[in-house]
């Protein structure tokens, strides 16, 4: 079997620019959809952040019969504090406390809103309270 050279055969510049656009567009979509997921994965973390802090609030007081005061914050449970921590048996986090995903400090109160003894906050991706979707205020007091 002997293949003929045809100067016609293949694919034209066109084509290939039409392709190239198909592909763009393809793997721009799917780009949107993963911003879409990591978004949703940040305000998933920062509940169960808020949530391992309060479990290791809730320890903290078992052994010190008291909160940590507001401006001893949650590094009181990575690092004993200087005052007000006979009992400290810590520290009751695996790490120390951070930011919130989006790169803001989380906000603790003592005493907590509505009547709770303490509060904890992420203002969520704006940083700043109230909001809608990924702006939305996280806390230890609303589900």
């Amino acid at each position: 079997m002997k293949f003929k050279y045809d100067p016609q055969a293949g694919w034209t510049f066109i084509e290939t620019i039409i392709v190239i656009g198909i592909v763009l567009i393809l793997t721009s979509s799917v780009g949107f959809m993963a911003f879409r997921y990591i978004d949703k994965a940040k305000s998933v973390t920062a509940k169960n952040e808020i949530e391992n802090f309060s479990l290791a609030l809730s320890t903290y007081f078992l052994d010190c019969q008291n909160f940590p005061q507001a401006d001893q914050g949650l590094n009181a449970l990575w690092e004993k504090p200087s005052t007000g921590a006979e009992g400290w048996d810590g520290p009751y986090l695996t790490k120390k406390p951070g930011t919130d995903p989006w790169g803001n400090e989380y906000e603790y109160m003592v005493p907590g809103p509505n009547g709770l003894p303490f509060g904890i906050r992420s203002f969520g991706a704006d940083a700043m309270e109230g909001g809608e979707g990924d702006d939305k205020d996280l806390s230890s007091w609303e589900g």
